[in-house]
């Protein structure tokens, strides 16, 4: 099968059909076998009955529902797993994203040899006070962190090479930094092309501002992972022992000076030096004991991904 379209969506009915007939034609012109993979994140409305529907008609397509809503990150995971194209396609569901671009994406990986191309909105139709600009920022603070040189890591238009997909657990929400994630597994030719951005046509947009506090809290935790995810004795025992040391610098301190220098001085527990060395000696005690949990954890226990799929369709043929 040369194409998986992964699609993950949260109360899109009205432009379902829509998007699958946009598809379709796409993959007939190119002559594509293909498989459509339509992921009902938890909703509402009449999603899973028009993707049935659809399924009816088009034994391309595929459907996973789950019980309710667990988020985009574990949507996608859930498509990772059942995908069996060479090339695998992420976009979302509300026709922003143009399927005229699945071919060029297409012959990227497949001809160019990329392990995964990002899509880049460079003209967009969102708000620019409310998106484009904090998107840019976070951007910006993506590409200073992770190392990975792209303009929109957020853009939900992807294509990745069948093996990417198949190596890397999207958990969390950890959607946002999936060529990060693919970095970090060792696929490092990861490359970016301008993509066509459409204004929503249907509905209203399922992200408020609030994701853009959340992303700049998960990029903190994948630059933490990324550097220190499989070694926390490296971080936490580094610091606990320069915390001990400066704390058992200042109790060596005040010994001698009761000692030798000054034993008729005040007491040491009356010394501000004092607090300061038991604090010290505190602190880095417990970073010490920090990474040493951090190190016994990373050994015992495997990433997790948690959500409940309520129904699934699986249909075996597939379209030319």
């Amino acid at each position: 099968m040369n194409l998986s379209i992964v699609i993950p969506l949260l109360n899109e009915e009205e432009s379902l059909k829509e998007l699958h007939d946009w598809i379709v034609s796409v993959m007939q012109s190119n002559h594509f076998l293909y498989e459509i993979l339509f992921i009902d994140d938890g909703s509402t409305d009449n999603s899973w009955q028009v993707i049935s529907e659809l399924a009816v008609k088009n034994k391309a397509v595929r459907g996973i529902r789950f019980q309710r809503n667990f988020g985009k990150s574990q949507a996608l995971h859930a498509g990772f797993k059942e995908v069996q194209g060479d090339v695998i396609i992420t976009m979302d569901a509300d026709l922003q994203d143009n399927p005229d671009e699945i071919p060029e994406l297409y012959r990227m990986i497949q001809e160019d040899g990329f392990d995964l191309i990002s899509g880049w909105k460079k003209k967009r139709y969102d708000s620019v006070l409310f998106k484009n600009m904090p998107s840019k920022l976070f951007n910006w603070a993506a590409r200073r962190t992770s190392g990975v040189r792209l303009h929109d890591f957020n853009c939900g238009l992807k294509a990745f090479d069948k093996k990417v997909v198949k190596n890397i657990v999207v958990s969390g929400e950890m959607h946002r930094y999936i060529p990060v994630l693919a970095k970090n597994a060792g696929f490092s030719n990861i490359g970016e092309k301008i993509v066509q951005h459409q204004a929503r046509k249907y509905g209203k947009t399922k992200f408020g501002i609030e994701r853009f506090a959340n992303g700049f809290l998960d990029l903190i935790t994948i630059w933490f992972v990324s550097k220190f995810g499989k070694r926390p004795m490296h971080l936490f025992g580094a610091w606990g022992v320069v915390m001990f040391i400066i704390g058992f610098g200042f109790a060596f301190y005040l010994g001698i000076d009761k000692l030798f220098i000054n034993p008729t001085g005040r007491l040491i527990t009356d010394r501000p030096q004092f607090f300061i060395a038991l604090t010290a000696m505190l602190i880095g005690s417990q970073l010490f004991l920090a990474g040493f949990l951090g190190e016994m954890i990373t050994r015992t226990k495997k990433n997790e991904v948690r959500y409940t799929i309520a129904e699934q369709l699986n249909n075996t043929s597939k379209q030319e």
